[in-house]
């Protein structure tokens, strides 16, 4: 099929910026000062790619703009040289507020010669409603650039991007395979692309999510663990004037099981329950039949949602009115991602990919935030883990503010290039 011109617009800067890695590869044994200079021409092709991501509106359940953005995404990683397919899913984890339809997925291999199998994670939806680009366009003012979504998480795909581009230039082909898993429904608490996410990683050595990182660059070794908790009560409606002793008040067996869950938080150990919005009866004068409620639930270690839901099923038999019917559900929204000694190894090695750029870089192993895919992709890996790859950034799910800065491109592309380039040639120890 003819490619569009838009299509055409966006590869050209690509294809220009790959002319060099055509005309004269660089030996991949280039010394550090070439990767850097390698790194800051690709700054401005960075930006040109984010200019064009920001400009597709993609929204979780905004099935026509993931399809478009996807198809964006997976030309570029073509002419970079993978073996790219665009995924639909079938497996879908069907929570609370699950749309019906999920958006796409984009993957791309890249074979080489040696034995590391490499996964770099990023994706493509944001939280925002269609129409919201025209109050936060693609704009760069002094060290800063801004856009819809520019943050979280189109940082990371153009990252991921022009990482492997440099990989490229460089004819570095050393690893044994080098994936790339940009997916479309992580701001939904990726219900439709968990599955793949963690069936890939499970293959891995070390796996580098591209989350957008703070001010400082910090790596995240750990994030929480995100749950809720659903709590239904049955009960039975009569007239609460004439006769309030025919009914069974579903809101009192309802304030009974809150008031009996609200110590179930450990803070000690990062759990934490909080009962955060609820519902009961349709008039006031009649005794309510039914009553709902929903908690929001925090964790740091996977074991302690299995507790914690144990624990929710052993307070709901402890009724105060035996005639109620009480029932909870509790759904993983996000597992923990949790340190292990893989990442932290790695993770220590990217500490010294910085000092060759004369800087210092941080590593978080206590989750401070929310939950990203990084955790999914740790369930059955033995391989590393390392979160917060992406660009230093600003005002992720604001409507006015979100930005990334922009002197932070040159460092993050030589730390994925070298991370990928010193795992493959077996440097880190």
């Amino acid at each position: 099929m003819p490619q569009s011109r838009s299509a055409r617009s966006f590869v050209r800067p690509l294809m220009l910026s790959l002319g060099l890695a055509v005309a004269a590869p660089v030996a991949h044994a280039a010394p550090e000062a070439d990767l850097r200079a390698l790194a800051q021409q690709e700054q401005q092709p960075l930006l040109d790619t984010l200019r064009d991501l920001v400009q597709i509106e993609s929204g979780s359940k905004d099935i026509e703009g993931l399809n478009q953005i996807a198809e964006r995404i997976a030309g570029q990683l073509k002419q970079i040289g993978g073996a790219v397919e665009i995924l639909q899913t079938t497996d879908i984890y069907r929570l609370d507020d699950t749309p019906e339809k999920i958006g796409p997925a984009v993957q791309a291999v890249f074979k080489g010669t040696g034995s590391a199998k490499i996964l770099l994670i990023a994706h493509m939806d944001t939280v925002y409603l269609k129409g919201m680009l025209k109050d936060q366009p693609f704009r760069v003012d002094g060290d800063k650039a801004y856009g819809l979504g520019i943050a979280d998480d189109k940082q990371g795909i153009a990252t991921i991007i022009h990482a492997v581009a440099l990989l490229q230039k460089l004819n570095f082909k050393d690893y044994g395979t080098l994936t790339v898993l940009i997916n479309g429904d992580e701001e939904i608490s990726s219900p439709g692309w968990r599955s793949t996410i963690t069936r890939v990683a499970a293959e891995q050595d070390a796996v580098f999510s591209f989350e957008g990182s703070d001010a400082s660059g910090t790596l995240r070794l750990a994030t929480s663990g995100i749950g809720s908790a659903y709590l239904t009560v049955q009960g039975k409606s009569s007239h609460a004037g004439a006769r309030p002793e025919g009914g069974v008040n579903a809101l009192y067996e309802l304030s009974h099981q809150v008031l009996q869950m609200k110590d179930l938080s450990k803070p000690e150990q990062g759990l934490k329950l909080n009962w955060t919005v609820s519902k009961s009866g349709t008039n006031r004068n009649v005794i309510p039949a039914e009553a709902t409620a929903q908690a929001d639930a925090r964790a740091l270690k996977v074991a302690d949602f299995d507790e914690l839901e144990k624990a929710l099923q052993d307070k709901i038999k402890n009724r105060l009115l035996p005639d109620t019917k009480v029932n909870v559900k509790f759904e993983v929204r996000r597992p923990p991602l949790e340190a292990n000694d893989a990442s932290r190894r790695v993770a220590s090695h990217g500490k010294t990919i910085y000092q060759d750029l004369g800087m210092s870089l941080n590593v978080a192993e206590i989750a401070t935030g929310g939950g990203t895919d990084a955790a999914f992709a740790a369930l059955k890996t033995k391989g590393a883990v390392v979160e917060g790859m992406g660009l230093s950034g600003f005002g992720a799910h604001s409507n006015d503010a979100e930005y990334v800065q922009i002197n932070s491109i040159v460092p993050r592309l030589y730390l994925t290039t070298r991370m990928i380039m010193d795992l493959s040639d077996g440097k880190v120890k």
